[in-house]
């Protein structure tokens, strides 16, 4: 299985070395960028499963890139830290980029590992409900196919109790379900 791949953005080369040597002995590939522009040309070129973007940065703001990245990528987790925690900004940040974490600077390593561990694990599990999502889908369209063709299939009958109730099924509909069965 790959390792999963977080990229840090921030337009200051000593915090992007700081981030990487807190997190370098964590089981993900870091990887950085020093501006909005990098970090996007890196996110189209291979693939990131969660961001780290400062929201103060010249050029393109964090909140304009993790927007960006809500809209063209929107399963990548985005996360947003800053060392001038200014509200109005930081609001702008969440409602328009759907942050999962913000943090202040300076970091607590601890916290901000354990932040982008459970980043990751909301990454896999949006994963696996999409993929659940997909075969629950194909079950429905199965089902709907199945009833039109043995209209009242699909029905339960319950009695007073609430206890479902089966009908004995003919020696003939049980070889039609047998043969359907292996042609599936």
């Amino acid at each position: 299985m790959r390792k999963k791949r977080v990229l840090i953005v921030d337009d200051d080369h000593n915090v992007l070395k700081a981030l990487v040597r807190v997190l370098q002995d964590e089981d993900y590939d870091v990887v950085t960028a020093e501006s909005a522009m990098e970090a996007k040309s890196l996110i189209e070129r291979q693939e990131v499963h969660m961001i780290i973007s400062d929201i103060v940065m010249p050029l393109t703001s964090g909140h304009k890139l993790l927007a960006w990245v809500r809209q063209h990528y929107p399963d990548i987790i985005r996360t947003m830290f800053t060392g001038n925690a200014d509200l109005s900004m930081v609001m702008r940040a969440v409602n328009e980029g759907e942050i999962y974490r913000f943090f202040t600077k300076p970091w607590d390593p601890v916290e901000l590992k354990l932040s982008i561990r459970l980043g990751l694990e909301k990454y896999d599990l949006e994963k696996e409900r999409r993929v659940l999502q997909t075969i629950v889908r194909q079950q429905r369209s199965e089902l709907d196919r199945i009833e039109e063709e043995y209209p009242g299939i699909t029905a339960v009958k319950r009695d007073l109790s609430d206890a479902v109730v089966l009908d004995e099924l003919s020696d003939d509909d049980r070889e039609q379900i047998k043969q359907w069965c292996v042609r599936q």
